[in-house]
């Protein structure tokens, strides 16, 4: 059965019948993902497995996994199970949210674009507009000259 409607998402069906909410799920995900990364993880499971390892070693007693450690081994390929896809997950969210961010930041700069064009055409058309207008200092000019043209015709006609 194809679907004639691409354009819009498929609803999401239950899997095995659990219902669960995507994104509380996504940031679980994130969470673990976050902590697996950390140098704190890293030196808790250095120090549980070298635990791990004298207890199987020294004490034959107490060997619930004597070497070449198959339980240890198990329980890594489980946590590798279970990291890479809660990791794969988290950086999917995390790429979503740089995409939006990328749009939001286009659309910024598109806005600031329009903006700083929008003056510079005001700019030029107040430069446009002022480039008629009489300065301070030729408008001084123009009147000087008036004035001395009037002192000269005042003393024209009395001479």
């Amino acid at each position: 059965m194809k679907r004639s409607d691409l354009a819009r998402p498929r609803k999401r069906r239950p899997v095995l019948g659990i219902h669960y909410d995507p994104d509380a799920f996504g940031q679980f995900s994130e969470t673990i993902a976050r902590n697996l990364g950390s140098a704190r993880f890293l030196l808790v499971q250095t120090v549980l497995v070298i635990f791990w390892v004298i207890l199987n070693v020294a004490f034959l007693a107490l060997q619930w996994d004597p070497y070449p450690f198959i339980l240890l081994n198990l329980m890594f390929s489980v946590q590798a199970a279970y990291a890479a896809p809660l990791i794969l997950l988290a950086q999917n969210r995390q790429e979503i949210r740089d995409r939006r961010q990328a749009e939001t930041d286009r659309a910024m700069a598109a806005a600031t674009q329009a903006n700083a064009e929008f003056l510079a055409r005001e700019l030029a058309s107040v430069r446009f507009a002022l480039s008629n207008v009489v300065t301070v200092d030729e408008l001084r000019d123009q009147i000087e000259v008036l004035i001395r043209a009037l002192d000269e015709s005042r003393q024209s006609p009395q001479q």
